[in-house]
């Protein structure tokens, strides 16, 4: 059996590729496990036994898995592809969830036997904006004041009381201000398509926070002038949390069940940094370049970590977890 270091994602993603890169420093050839080779050119046997998973012939129970991205979301929507009949848009759905099927009983195995995914399936659930930030809120940490709704009465009432920002609720456009015009009734009866979420407005800095396995491995203030930073950014700076927010970041990390996420936090009008949403498939390499961090040697460290080694080697490993564990505990309870 073989115990590689998986990672899953398309095998041109340049964060996949990225990662892969840095594992080969450490002397592994990582397993690259990308759906959409799958089951064209990617062979995955299960056998009723948890352990048995098979990958081209070989059985695997990884070191450690990074997932990139599971692409069984675009399987599943192949059957919404354009088709010549109702029949083959059914068959197109029916094989795309037969193969997601396969590609998530097989991290989950995994991660039922204990192997350590960096993220696995289990907060999938928690990665929901309107749930997410109602568990940050329920376990204490700043959040904005939001409210996701397609009521029009609930977005009057709630732009009386003060600025207002307006975005998608699982992303894909711009944060804008919430003005006069948008409360026009033209405007409001859009919510009859799709809910959409309204959250105070926080004028202060954008901040990028990065934990991995219970550590902030950096911060970074993303500076730009805009309301929504993304394609704004003027320049992305290095920065020292205090410790009740990097506390706070750990904190977070734990309430959504992710051993590695990139977190945004913005500072509202009094000064506080709030939780605004935690990534659990966050990118790096752009801000590894402009603000000079090393996320991913950081990751591919910790992930090259758990590789088979001597008995030395991995007493001392297990002893450096051990004491990590210590120190994450101690942060969490405060």
């Amino acid at each position: 059996m073989t115990s590689p270091v998986v990672i899953v994602g398309p095998h041109d993603d340049a964060h996949v590729v990225g990662i892969a890169q840095r594992v080969r420093t450490f002397g592994a050839e990582p397993l690259l496990l990308d759906a959409g080779c799958f089951p064209s050119a990617l062979r995955i046997t299960l056998g009723e036994d948890l352990e048995d998973v098979r990958i081209d012939g070989a059985r695997v129970r990884p070191a450690a898995v990074y997932v990139r991205n599971m692409g069984t979301g675009a399987l599943q929507a192949a059957g919404n592809a354009e088709c010549d009949s109702a029949a083959e848009r059914f068959r197109n759905w029916l094989v795309g969830r037969e193969r997601a099927d396969v590609l998530t009983a097989t991290l989950s195995r995994w991660a039922h036997l204990g192997v350590p995914v960096y993220n696995g399936l289990a907060a999938s659930p928690r990665m929901t904006k309107p749930f997410q930030l109602a568990l940050l809120k329920q376990a204490g940490l700043p959040v904005p004041a939001t409210r996701w709704t397609n009521d029009p009465g609930e977005v009057r009432s709630f732009a009386a009381a003060e600025r207002v920002a307006y975005k998608p609720v699982s992303g894909g456009a711009a944060t804008r201000e919430l003005e006069a015009d948008d409360l026009a009734p033209s405007r409001l009866e859009l919510l009859s398509r799709s809910p959409v979420t309204f959250q105070s407005l926080m004028p202060g800095e954008d901040i990028r926070v990065y934990v991995l396995d219970g550590e902030v491995i950096a911060a970074i203030h993303i500076v730009s002038q805009a309301i929504d930073f993304r394609g704004h950014e003027e320049r992305c700076v290095p920065v020292e949390l205090p410790a009740d927010v990097r506390q706070q970041c750990v904190r977070a990390a734990q309430v959504i069940g992710l051993r590695f996420t990139g977190m945004d936090l913005k500072r509202d009008a009094a000064g506080t940094l709030r939780f605004l949403e935690l990534n659990g498939s966050p990118m790096f390499l752009g801000f590894d370049a402009r603000a000079g961090t090393d996320i991913a040697g950081c990751l591919a460290a910790r992930l090259a970590s758990w590789l088979p080694a001597s008995r030395g080697e991995q007493e001392y490993a297990s002893a450096a977890r051990s004491s990590e564990a210590d120190r994450v505990r101690e942060l969490a309870a405060g």
